[in-house]
């Protein structure tokens, strides 16, 4: 049987129709997909920005469910889960995106940050501080090691903090000479607390040679010989504090005079001298209270206050000069108005956070409220 050529003029115009017809289906419903993906992540991405979010959450779920292999849509996914404290789901998002075989390097990295980041909003420190490692060598490294520094704070694990803000500063990030200073102060508390005073007294060296200008090494150890019977030492510490930091002698300006009292006579008078002059240079009540320890009189404290309320008035000297008055009020009434002053000068003898505004009675190092570190004045709220 022999075959007629005739039907390849029929049967190749219908093949090149039906290729033509499959081409034009697969077109039209690539392109309906695609726009169907966009019409979803931009409806999404509206009622974010008009902060309906449990919408937007829904919007952004259909259209990764359009377009699975999309990682934007992952990340924008995931990124809303943690905002909105959903730290399950937004782990799931990106170890779904880490668990692809086809996604790129840097997108991986990416990822793997982002997941650091859900780890450390759950408080699941153990598994942030893996995720954030993980990312030693990538682009991510300088972010990964500074919210590594974060959270070795947060979890008082102070020897790493040393060791990652050292690094840090080796790299060029910034200088964390003041930071690292603190960490060892932190250090060195735990030794006192374990009675361990030399590991002590060389966590504390180690802090000032680190940051010469840092209070808390300097106050920290006049603090400690004070209280082991070492006046001399203390007075020493204190006075080296005076010498680099001026305003925050403030802190210890009693201790000062505690520790001079303590020494005797001589010591006293110089220390009153150097008070006296470091009074003239920055006036403050801390100033004058230690002042007072050393001369007790009341009618030369009644003159201090009175010049220091001509120049600075505030409550908390009132108070102090009421105090120490011959008052007319009579025995009844001057407790009263006492009690009347103290009451309305609380609020004031407050320390109070130079970044955030958190305000506290005794004095921090490192802020409650932002957890900054150094950012109170060493100086009450009525003095500022």
């Amino acid at each position: 049987m022999e075959f007629d050529l005739r039907w390849l003029l029929f049967a190749l115009p219908a093949a090149f129709a039906l290729g033509w017809l499959a081409s034009k289906l697969d077109a039209r419903q690539w392109k309906r997909e695609q726009r169907d993906a966009p019409k979803a992540y931009f409806k999404g991405l509206n009622l974010l920005l008009n902060e309906q979010q449990d919408k937007a959450i829904d919007a952004f779920i259909e259209a990764v469910q359009n377009d699975p292999d999309t990682s934007e849509l992952h990340f924008a996914l995931g990124n809303l889960f943690r905002r909105r404290g959903e730290y399950e789901r937004a782990v799931r998002v990106h170890q779904h995106l880490l668990a692809r075989g086809d996604l790129p390097r840097a997108e991986r990295d990416r990822a793997q940050h982002a997941l650091a980041q859900d780890f450390f909003k759950a408080g699941l420190f153990d598994r942030a501080e893996e995720a954030y490692a993980a990312l030693r060598g990538s682009a991510f490294e300088n972010e990964a090691e500074l919210a590594l520094l974060s959270l070795f704070e947060r979890s008082r694990e102070w020897r790493k903090a040393v060791e990652v803000a050292r690094h840090l500063e080796q790299a060029g990030t910034a200088s964390f000479a003041t930071r690292i200073a603190h960490y060892l102060c932190e250090l060195a508390l735990e030794a006192l607390a374990r009675e361990q005073i030399d590991e002590a007294k060389g966590l504390l060296q180690e802090a000032r040679k680190a940051a010469p200008q840092a209070a808390r090494a300097h106050v920290l150890t006049g603090q400690m010989l004070a209280r082991r019977g070492h006046a001399e030492a203390a007075m020493a510490a204190y006075a080296e504090l005076l010498a680099l930091n001026p305003e925050a002698f403030n802190l210890v300006a009693k201790d000062y005079a505690e520790a001079a009292l303590a020494c005797g006579s001589g010591s006293a008078e110089r220390a009153l001298a150097t008070l006296s002059a470091q009074y003239q240079r920055t006036p403050g009540l801390h100033l004058l209270g230690a002042i007072a320890k050393l001369e007790p009189a009341a009618a030369q404290q009644r003159q201090r206050l009175t010049e220091h309320l001509r120049e600075q008035p505030s409550l908390s000297a009132a108070r102090s000069l009421l105090a120490v008055s011959a008052s007319k009020l009579s025995e009844e009434e001057a407790p009263l108005v006492g009690v009347a002053l103290d009451r309305a000068a609380r609020p004031l003898q407050r320390y109070r956070c130079a970044a955030c505004g958190f305000e506290a009675q005794h004095y921090f190092w490192q802020c409650p409220g932002c957890l900054n570190w150094d950012t109170y004045p060493p100086r009450h709220v009525e003095e500022l």
